[in-house]
């Protein structure tokens, strides 16, 4: 068991306002504190580092015994108390690095395919079908008379 991470008041007003909008994300029900709520709470502080979670229990002492024994099982800090939800704080760890940034694959011609990347159209202004279609809308519009359709009424 790892001891809980302790927060400074300015901290916790902080993560308090970012925690506000947040829905709860595990829900401890009837079978109370279980290892796989605490493995399902460890996973999403990993993920998101800020979590409120929803307790179903009514007894407010058990409310607060699960807290301590969650707060000092995923390493976490308690944020936040109130009624049966809780919000829970721990760092996210850092993503590792790429070693190199990766390529975007080349359009070479595929055997089987009907496309090379030499008569792909450029996506600048849709594609050159798309274009020629809107030419002849515009054509189409320009030979109507004002005020009415080409059609006599």
């Amino acid at each position: 068991m790892n001891a809980p991470i302790e927060l400074t008041s300015a901290q916790r007003r902080a993560l308090k306002a970012e925690a506000h909008p947040l829905k709860p994300v595990v829900i401890i029900g009837q079978h109370g504190l279980s290892e796989t709520v605490i493995a399902e709470t460890d996973r999403a502080l990993a993920a998101h580092g800020l979590i409120k979670v929803r307790i179903l229990d009514e007894v407010r002492d058990d409310r607060n015994a699960m807290l301590d024994a969650l707060c000092s099982a995923t390493a976490s800090a308690a944020v936040q108390h109130i009624g049966k939800t809780l919000v829970l704080w721990r760092p996210k760890p850092e993503a590792p690095t790429p070693e190199a940034p990766r390529r975007r694959p080349t359009l070479a011609k595929v055997p089987g395919s009907r496309r090379s990347a030499a008569d792909t159209p450029k996506r600048r202004g849709g594609s050159l079908d798309t274009r020629s279609r809107n030419r002849q809308t515009a054509d189409r519009r320009r030979k109507t008379p004002r005020g009415g359709s080409s059609q006599g009424r």
